[in-house]
């Protein structure tokens, strides 16, 4: 596995050490966000589509906590603010920023795909 490529790539590893501990708790943890985005990543479109803010609100929630523990700092930073935009029914901007939100979601989980293959 290529840590150099996390690190390339933006991915905040020092302080995902700080809150994981070792590389083998990071590789288990980043297996989890790979395999929970799977269903994730899809249902947080339909949330949207469906006007669903407070599920919207759940799911974004647990990519920042995830994204946060894993040092992934922009995608962390754009669920934060779709989390709270989402809790405040601000519908507006989280349909304007979403497809920043899941281009980020998508390039890291590319990212971690090819570092947990390397």
């Amino acid at each position: 596995m290529n840590i150099e490529l996390l690190k390339q790539n933006g991915i905040n590893l020092e302080a995902a050490l700080e809150n994981l501990g070792d590389m083998d708790m990071y590789n288990d943890i980043a297996n989890d966000f790979l395999t929970e985005s799977k269903d994730r990543l899809p249902n947080i479109k339909k949330y949207l589509e469906e006007s669903d803010m407070p599920n919207y609100a759940i799911l974004v929630h647990a990519m920042k906590s995830d994204s946060k523990y894993l040092g992934f700092s922009r995608l962390a930073e754009l669920s934060y603010e779709h989390e709270m935009s989402s809790k405040e029914g601000n519908i507006a901007y989280v349909q304007e920023h979403f497809n920043e939100l899941m281009e980020e979601a998508n390039r890291i989980i590319t990212i971690l795909q090819q570092y947990l293959e390397g």
